[in-house]
């Protein structure tokens, strides 16, 4: 969980950092604008229900798909459901993988 939260910590830092600018001006390179758009979407990708926590070995799933750049290209709106069919695929089809990462985190 570390090796995968700790480049969302700093993706997510310079998110802010650039969203509280970029609301003062419209000019923004391509390299801002990809910075602010991978920042909605792992934003968006946190986002749980409530009283329905996810177990970790799946927030490291949908986490890893965020920071390696996986939702770059779907609407924010849409994440929601990807996440619940990635999760259903990688539930099914990897257990071994989920059960490694659930045996390392503890």
């Amino acid at each position: 969980m570390k090796q995968v939260a700790g480049t969302m910590k700093l993706e997510l830092a310079q998110y802010r950092e650039v969203a509280a600018f970029a609301q003062f001006g419209s000019d923004l390179d391509a390299a801002t604008q990809q910075l602010l758009s991978r920042g909605v979407r792992l934003t968006e990708l946190l986002k749980q229900g409530q009283y329905s926590p996810m177990a970790i070995e799946e927030q490291v799933a949908v986490i890893y798909a965020g920071v390696r750049g996986y939702l770059d290209k779907l609407e924010p709106s849409k994440i929601t459901k990807f996440e619940n069919a990635f999760l259903s695929h990688v539930i099914s089809q990897h257990q071994t993988l989920l059960g490694k990462i659930r045996y390392e985190h503890n």
